[in-house]
């Protein structure tokens, strides 16, 4: 999954799936934020609404913990700062356990609603 120098176009072989969840952000520098907004979620990565007093960068290095149920279910992931807007900032996956991946095509699974193309797209996540 990570592949630094992915154009724009390949970024988008993703479905970017809205999703109203929030997110952790640890960056590998230290500063951590909680309670992040998620604004879409993909099987390469996540959008997330900038929080207050970041101060990250691009390629910048963090640990996410994707919250759901409550807080019963949590996908964690390593990822890079990919790109920053004026009011998010992406995330492009570079690791992530069997577990959370698991967790994370099956979210994907239910809210993309075409099997074929979930099936299109973690064959491209993985290869």
């Amino acid at each position: 999954m990570s592949n630094q120098s992915q154009s724009s176009d390949e970024r988008r072989r993703f479905s970017r799936i809205p999703f109203d969840a929030t997110a952790h952000l640890n960056s590998h520098k230290g500063e951590l934020h909680l309670n992040c907004h998620v604004i879409d979620i993909s099987l390469n990565g996540i959008l997330i609404a900038i929080p207050e007093g970041w101060l990250g960068k691009m390629n910048d290095q963090y640990d996410i913990d994707l919250l759901l149920e409550n807080a019963q279910l949590v996908i964690k992931m390593e990822a890079i700062v990919a790109h920053i807007a004026d009011d998010t900032i992406g995330f492009t996956c570079t690791h992530i356990d069997l577990e959370s991946i698991t967790h994370l095509k099956r979210l994907v699974e239910l809210n993309l609603g075409d099997e074929a193309l979930l099936h299109r797209e973690f064959t491209a996540l993985i290869h």
